[in-house]
């Protein structure tokens, strides 16, 4: 083994977040202050507040994610119609439920610093968050884990 090859592999053992992780935030909170400006419910009083929100959303949007790729493995791997209308209703649930997720987190830890407005806004901007982040995955040639 090289050289090279001992310090790419000890760079990697090192690294405690991965790049892509930290261009989602980058994402993030681009897409976050274009809808504070544009968007007149979502507020934030300073840039600091953007990007720990962003880091929040990140957060939250991961383990969204996770759970549901998992309950989609569930939904596939049901060979009932109670297995299949379960594992829907759950997969409903948790797309509904994330929203509201977020909008608590938010007024927990930010409380009157960070308003993302009602369920609809917030639907509108994780949207836009998860589509923003797969354009620019794409378009970096990163793999996007949530296709």
């Amino acid at each position: 083994m090289g050289r090279e090859a001992l310090v790419s592999e000890s760079v990697a053992r090192r690294r405690v977040v991965n790049p892509v992780d930290v261009i989602d935030v980058f994402v993030y909170v681009v897409v976050l202050n274009l809808a504070i400006e544009y968007v007149p419910v979502v507020i934030t009083e300073t840039f600091t507040m953007s990007l720990l929100t962003a880091v929040l959303l990140k957060v939250v949007l991961e383990v969204v994610v996770w759970a549901k790729d998992h309950v989609k493995g569930r939904f596939k791997a049901a060979t009932t119609t109670p297995g299949k209308v379960g594992a829907g209703l759950l997969l409903w649930g948790l797309m509904i439920g994330s929203k509201f997720v977020v909008l608590e987190l938010v007024a927990l830890l930010f409380a009157d610093q960070v308003k993302l407005g009602g369920f609809w806004s917030v639907t509108g901007l994780l949207l836009l968050l998860l589509v923003a982040r797969a354009g620019v995955r794409r378009l970096l040639g990163a793999p996007d884990p949530a296709t």
